[in-house]
């Protein structure tokens, strides 16, 4: 099996949202669902030196993230139905609609919380990599749209190779806890998993 995956550059990431607005056209999901979201990530202020003088430590820092297509999906292993599923072919996590009850136990389960409710229909939607589009050889539209070239996806053992190893910056979490095939480039005031001294906004 080929694990199809992300990689997102923070240093580039400036948090248009096009990505987002783009994926909301495309799957034509409510108000308020969006299945790539933007988080801003800031915090720091200014401190006070022994002479009197200043200095500071503001951040600010943009990720776009979705379904990361974990290795050890957290969805997958909570659906009473199983309707979440990997495919076989690329490791894509996808969600059997016709199997799916909208209990709502993959939403609590995923710690990047991929998942949601579309109370219209009564079922879990989510990110699917846009399987209809990449299994046609395209792009999925977050990096089709990117004016920033902020996002790429591939098969995860070539991003992996081509950007490194990192997976996890504040505030997401650990990448122990479901292996995300995601790659990330930390921007050079990214703060590590775990750190309390930021506020995060998601849109």
């Amino acid at each position: 099996m080929t694990q199809k995956g992300f990689y997102i550059d923070t240093t580039r990431c400036a948090g248009c949202r096009t990505c987002s607005v783009a994926c909301k056209d495309l799957k034509n999901t409510p108000a308020g669902m969006n299945f790539r979201r933007v988080t801003e990530f800031e915090g720091g202020g200014w401190q006070k030196n022994w002479d009197g003088t200043w200095r500071q430590d503001v951040f600010a820092y943009y990720i776009s993230i979705s379904c990361n297509e974990c290795s050890d999906p957290a969805c997958v292993k909570v659906c009473p139905t199983h309707a979440h599923h990997k495919r076989a072919e690329d490791g894509l996590v996808v969600i059997d609609q016709e199997k799916c009850i909208g209990c709502g136990a993959c939403a609590k389960a995923c710690p990047y919380g991929a998942p949601q409710l579309d109370q219209a229909i009564g079922k879990m939607r989510k990110c699917d990599g846009c399987v209809d589009r990449t299994s046609r050889g395209l792009q999925p539209v977050c990096v089709e749209s990117c004016p920033e070239r902020a996002i790429e996806f591939g098969d995860i053992d070539m991003l992996r190779k081509k950007h490194g190893e990192c997976a996890e910056i504040a505030p997401l979490p650990s990448a122990s806890l479901t292996k995300p095939n995601l790659v990330i480039k930390p921007c050079r005031t990214a703060k590590p998993v775990g750190f309390k001294g930021g506020t995060a906004h998601k849109f």
